[in-house]
């Protein structure tokens, strides 16, 4: 069976792992709508693939994701449910499968977002994470406003969001981002092995266990998805967000002073 792919997402299965790559250096792996919706394509069909028993995300040497193309998002700003990212976060938010990553480098935006939908994460010790979106103009998405102060608390995910600031893999993983860091050289090890003794689990109870697990917050992160993106494309479309997006496009720093 062939997977979904292109020149910058590649989907390959093997020993029940389905392994969705992102694979842009030049920008990178900063994300567009055209890698968005191969990434969903690939995760709706693992979901009706009884050969996968498990999703693994991963991104290049030092790069995981620098979080959306902002080039291509200004080009198009649609964040709809219909949309390529629309798409994306509905099917991982749904997926019945154990979702992991494995995160090296930057993990910018959705690049950390991403993290709180997956079952299992580990990261190596290089890797750095934000969540920018106040920066940006704009606000949290994926449902991260309700699952980040769950996994880290109320104060940690106030300064994460608001404030934006970069932190590390051992800050990610006091906080519960991630499950293990290891070091840069030993990761893709390391990760096969969890990876392995996971698709030798038996599948059923996997799904089964994941649903229970998410079965209290399932109707809740699909509201709280759906007013993230209200609110979001409202801001997209706003004064602070144009500024935000055209300094970075300028490469400086923006200009909030004027605004109330």
């Amino acid at each position: 069976m062939s997977w979904p792919c292109t020149d910058h997402v590649t989907a390959a299965a093997e020993d029940r792992v389905l392994r969705i790559r992102l694979h842009r250096p030049e920008k990178k792996n900063a994300i567009t709508r055209d890698m968005y919706a191969t990434m969903a394509a690939a995760i709706v069909q693992a979901a009706d693939d009884s050969r996968i028993r498990v999703v693994l995300f991963e991104g290049l040497p030092g790069c995981f994701t620098a979080g959306n193309d902002l080039a291509d998002f200004l080009n198009a700003p649609d964040a709809g449910t219909d949309s390529p990212a629309g798409r994306f976060l509905q099917a991982v938010a749904a997926f019945p499968k154990p979702l992991a990553a494995a995160v090296t480098g930057l993990a910018v935006g959705i690049g950390t977002t991403l993290l709180l939908h997956c079952d299992l994460v580990w990261a190596c010790e290089s890797a750095t994470f934000q969540m920018p979106f106040v920066n940006l103009g704009l606000v949290p998405e994926f449902a991260s406003s309700l699952l980040l102060p769950q996994l880290v608390g109320q104060r940690r995910a106030s300064e994460m969001l608001m404030l934006g600031q970069p932190f590390d893999a051992a800050a990610a993983r006091d906080a519960g981002l991630v499950n293990e860091v290891f070091p840069d050289e030993h990761l893709a090890e390391e990760v096969n092995e969890r990876i392995r003794r996971l698709t030798d689990q038996p599948p059923a109870a996997l799904r089964q266990t994941k649903q229970l697990l998410k079965r209290a917050w399932q109707a809740a992160i699909a509201e709280q998805m759906q007013i993230e993106l209200d609110v979001f494309t409202k801001a997209l479309a706003g004064p602070e967000a144009r500024e935000a997006l055209q300094a970075f496009m300028e490469k400086r720093r923006p200009d909030f002073s004027r605004f109330e």
